[in-house]
Formats: structure tokens, sequence, C-alpha cells
């Protein structure tokens, strides 16, 4: 499979501020394995990590566990800080995400439970309907390439697109576009970004979360990707193999499956981000990586 790299930008979470001053990656520790008591956690500093976080924390604290967590900004060394041993546990990534860093630097670690889901869908404030874009319609699109193709495949399912046949979603990008009737004009936009451009365009593509930020439901949406084409996007708890079977892992997962952070999450923006705690991350991965 031909692999693409998306660090920059692919959760939209800015610039990669170095985690070395704060002491992770410098070698390994005893942090991720054994029987002590202690949980050891990184997470970015984003309400749907980070409340949840702080949910889940309480409830492990009442039950024994002694709860760590860091909460940053960067999303590259959170990776190699559980793959070293320093960290447990990280809470900030897709899946889609996780799979490519961990091909391309060589780690080893997968999916121990899901978080939340992150759909998205192709909005616009100044038409009623994807057959009303015009000629030449600027559309916005997010920069970063693992979320690039995901607007490209949504107007091809509308028939207004023809791209390469055959490529998976996550590495589909405009040199994919093999036929573009309309002719419109793609403008690539930090994620970020995209509800803020959403009045300059014709069209923009947004996340759930997004859309709802500005008071946009997926009711809105001129096109909205359907469960199965968002699986590679649902964001996860990632860990070391073999972590979600331990006492650590299965505490961990069932304060963060809580009843209290299911219930933050149906009140945060409405319940726009789904929570697919009953579907196998193993089996999605087989489903959409190929």
């Amino acid at each position: 499979m031909q692999r693409r790299t998306f660090l920059a930008g692919a959760l939209g979470l800015g610039a990669f501020a170095s985690l070395t001053a704060c002491g992770l990656t410098g070698g390994a520790s005893t942090a991720a394995t054994g029987n002590n008591k202690t949980i050891k956690l990184i997470v970015t500093e984003s309400a749907p990590t980070q409340e949840p976080t702080k949910i889940a924390q309480k409830i492990l604290e009442s039950q024994g566990w002694k709860v760590e967590a860091k909460y940053v900004t960067d999303i590259v060394q959170p990776n190699f800080a559980v793959a070293n041993g320093e960290f447990d546990a990280n809470y900030f990534q897709h899946a889609a995400y996780l799979e490519q860093f961990t091909t391309d630097k060589n780690l080893e670690l997968e999916t121990a439970f899901y978080m939340y889901g992150s759909p998205a869908g192709v909005y616009s404030a100044k038409h009623k309907k994807i057959g009303d874009l015009p000629e030449g319609a600027k559309i916005a699109i997010p920069v970063d390439p693992s979320n690039n193709g995901r607007a490209l495949a949504l107007l091809q399912t509308a028939g207004l697109l023809k791209l390469t046949e055959g490529k998976n979603l996550i590495h589909l990008s405009q040199a994919d576009i093999l036929e573009n009737p309309r002719k419109f004009n793609f403008v690539e936009v930090d994620q970020q970004s995209l509800s803020k451009t959403l009045p300059d365009v014709d069209a923009g593509f947004l996340f759930v979360r997004l859309g709802a930020e500005i008071g946009l439901n997926p009711e809105d949406a001129l096109l909205f990707e359907k469960e199965e084409d968002a699986l590679p996007f649902i964001n996860l708890v990632a860990a070391k193999p073999g972590f979600s079977a331990t006492e650590k892992g299965k505490a961990l997962e069932a304060a963060y499956h809580s009843d209290e952070v299911r219930e933050w999450f149906e009140g945060y923006l409405n319940g726009a981000l789904p929570t697919p705690w009953d579907r196998d991350p193993a089996a999605d991965l087989k489903a959409w990586n190929v």
C-alpha cells in the first residue's frame, strides 16, 4: 500500500510544541507495565479529550487508582511517549492517523478502545441543495491529506466528480480528480478555519463539531458522510499491544466508557459527537485499511 505521511495538521491541533522540555521521549520508564496502581495518560488540550479524561480520573481515583494526566498540544510526541513506556496510553488521535503514524515510524501501538466519532459533511451558507452549486463554485476542503479526500469522496458520491478508482479514502487528494465537469475550484484551508471561511465560499467541508459550533446540524448539510465512511476518523485511546487486556487497561476503558462520560458527550454541542463504544476497532481497521 502506498503510504503518505500526514502529520502536519492531521488533527487540527496546530503547531507541534516540543515536549522535550516536559521530560517526554527521554527514555523508557516503568509507567506502562506491571501491577502498579498508577495510570499515566497523555492527552490533548481540547474539550472532547480533556473533559472526559477528568471525569474518568475521578472515577478511577475513587477505585483506588492514581491517575497522572499530562495535557499537551503536540500531536507527534504522544505516540513516541507511549511506545517507549513513559505513559500507559494517549488520547488525541483518530484511527487513520494512528495507523499511518505507527507505519511511518515503525511503532508498536494499537487502538485500546474508541472514544468518539467525528463524521463530516459539505455545508453551504449560500445554497440549499448540492445541485445548486454553480459551475466554477469555490469549495473549501481541509488542507491536511488525511481529511482532504473525504470531501472529494462525498462529491463523487453525488455524481459531481470522478476520482481514481480503488484508492483508500485516506489517501485521496486533488491529484486523483479524473473528471470535474462543473470545474469546481477547491480551496485548501486549515481544518480549524473551515467554519470561518464558509461565508466566503460556495460550500465547505466541515466536521460535525465545527458545524455545531456555528449552529449547523448534520441535517443542514448538502452532503453528509455515512457511518461506514467515517470509520477511519473515530477518535481513540491508543496503547501498546495487549494493554487493553490488562487490569489497568480494563479499568481505564470502564472509566472512559462510564455513564458519566457518555452524559458529557450527550451534552456537548447537543450531542454532535457520537460514542461508538460497541464497535470493534480491529474489525473496523480490516474494513477500511485496504
